[in-house]
């Protein structure tokens, strides 16, 4: 099922087009990537989905209907640019933030009580938000973002200046969020944290989006026919071998035994690889290579932007 939908959407803002007939469909509890370059509309589309502004054209549905003032309440934002009150108490606001979310005092409390324990947060509770590192004060914006358990939930760089433990951390809880059954729309130029949390992309350059689809499915688009050679033997024959019916991408030692990328061309055989090298070395693994998303995503980029440069 399709819980959220943007259906050809349009936003232009004086002279520059920050959307142009932009759709994407995200499907219930699953993680979905909104990725691009600075400045190609992701958060232009962010804003619109949240209704802090309005489409000029095309339009955003809601778990099946069009998008209502009221369904904010069930949409949980955690911007990219963040924004606490510096001189506030760190408990004091989370509170108020809890409150303009719906919540009772009580059942603030009570979330607050549970998601601070968790965060390892207690000791802070009446410190003043300038107090708290960069990293611990989007920790308590992450908290009070998911606090009333909405069911779409938007991270716009949730992992902006946490370091990798703490990114660790921020990943297991979205995982863990999606298990319970949120729906998680997240922007993000790290490419690891897409391959390791996404179940879907859409990659928009430009105002245009230029290539979506299941993840998985991305990358066997991309691939480029390589395999990965785990071997015990001499290099140098290996290199050999390979010449005539094969390329070698790269070559490196790995403790006791060496690995290598092989291109096998449009017409390569793995039995026939396997075969020309059993009787010379002790193969431990041969496994497909698959692109990484950093890849697709600065190809897929200078490909659009080589098309839509004019001709001279």
């Amino acid at each position: 099922m399709i819980f959220l939908e943007a259906k050809q959407v349009v936003k232009q803002y004086a002279k520059h087009l920050a959307l142009d007939h932009v759709s994407i469909q995200v499907p219930e509890n699953s993680i979905y990537g909104l990725l691009g370059p600075n400045g190609a509309g992701k958060t232009t589309l962010i804003r619109i989905i949240n209704q802090i502004t309005g489409p000029d054209a095309g339009e955003v549905l809601f778990n099946g209907r069009k998008l209502q003032p009221d369904d904010v309440t069930r949409i949980g934002y955690l911007p990219e640019e963040r924004g606490l009150y510096k001189k506030m108490k760190v408990g004091e606001q989370a509170l108020y933030l809890a409150r303009l979310k719906g919540l009772s005092k009580h059942d603030a409390l009570k979330k607050l009580k549970y998601w601070f324990e968790k965060f390892e947060l207690q000791s802070w509770w009446d410190k003043k938000v300038e107090e708290l590192s960069k990293g611990m004060q989007q920790k308590i914006q992450f908290i009070v973002t998911v606090l009333h358990d909405p069911q779409l939930l938007i991270f716009d760089e949730p992992f902006s200046g946490f370091d990798p433990i703490n990114a660790n951390l921020l990943k297991q809880e979205i995982l863990d969020l999606k298990k319970k059954g949120a729906t998680i729309l997240f922007s993000t130029h790290n490419m690891g944290s897409v391959e390791e949390l996404c179940d879907h992309i859409t990659l928009i350059n430009k105002s245009k989006a230029i290539l979506h689809g299941p993840i998985e499915e991305v990358r066997q688009t991309y691939k480029d026919n390589l395999v990965q050679l785990d071997f015990t033997g001499n290099p140098d024959l290996l290199t050999q071998k390979l010449a005539q019916h094969y390329h070698l991408e790269k070559l490196e030692a790995i403790n006791s035994h060496h690995s290598a990328h092989i291109a096998m061309g449009q017409d390569g055989s793995i039995n026939h690889l396997l075969g020309s090298l059993l009787n010379d070395f002790e193969i431990h693994g041969l496994k497909e290579v698959l692109p990484s998303m950093n890849d697709i995503f600065i190809k897929v980029v200078e490909q659009s932007n080589n098309q839509s440069q004019p001709e001279k």
